[in-house]
């Protein structure tokens, strides 16, 4: 069976892992490898609505077909906070690319900040910094994130970016009803 690269727009770990862990739960019966690549999301630090976040995963997976022009699909993932009705909330966009120019495109689950975290973020960090201050955790990004932070490790950036990866590849299932 031959090994199909995926390559991530983030050296994020967690990022990285969440998307080899989407694709194999989607092709089973296939094989990958997951690598990522530095490259710039084009957007703010800390994107601040849905559409900029889905303009900086874009961002990521455009870049990268030029960098491993040998790999079979590109992933861009970026996370950011939609304001709706004063009340803040995170989520992530995830936008997969093949070599054969399909894309496609999911989000994840939205889920509430806390107004400290809001607080933070409204005063310049990033919201893994302000979740790191507001939870007395370290580098939580690239671990559970605010998702885990809040949910008690129920759910995990891993898990939630997972399942939203799932939900992106849902085109490249069903390349007879998309593409």
């Amino acid at each position: 069976m031959q090994t199909e690269q995926i390559i991530v727009g983030s050296k994020n770990p967690v990022k990285i892992a969440s998307a080899l862990a989407g694709f194999q739960t989607m092709f089973p019966e296939r094989s990958f490898t997951a690598e990522g690549f530095a490259v710039e999301s084009g957007v703010s630090d800390q994107p601040m609505s849905s559409a900029e976040t889905l303009q900086g995963a874009g961002n990521r997976a455009e870049q990268l077909p030029s960098l491993s022009p040998e790999s079979r699909f590109f992933v861009g993932m970026e996370g950011g906070i939609e304001i709706i009705d004063d009340r803040w909330f995170a989520s992530a966009w995830m936008v997969v690319l093949d070599n054969q120019g399909h894309r496609a495109e999911s989000k994840s689950a939205l889920f509430a900040l806390p107004p400290k975290v809001k607080q933070l973020v409204e005063s310049g960090l990033e919201l893994g910094l302000a979740n790191d201050q507001v939870f007395a955790e370290k580098n939580s990004k690239h671990a559970g994130g605010a998702i885990g932070s809040l949910t008690a490790g129920k759910i995990t950036r891993h898990s939630l970016y997972e399942h939203a990866m799932v939900a992106a590849l849902i085109p490249f299932k069903n390349t007879d009803l998309f593409f």
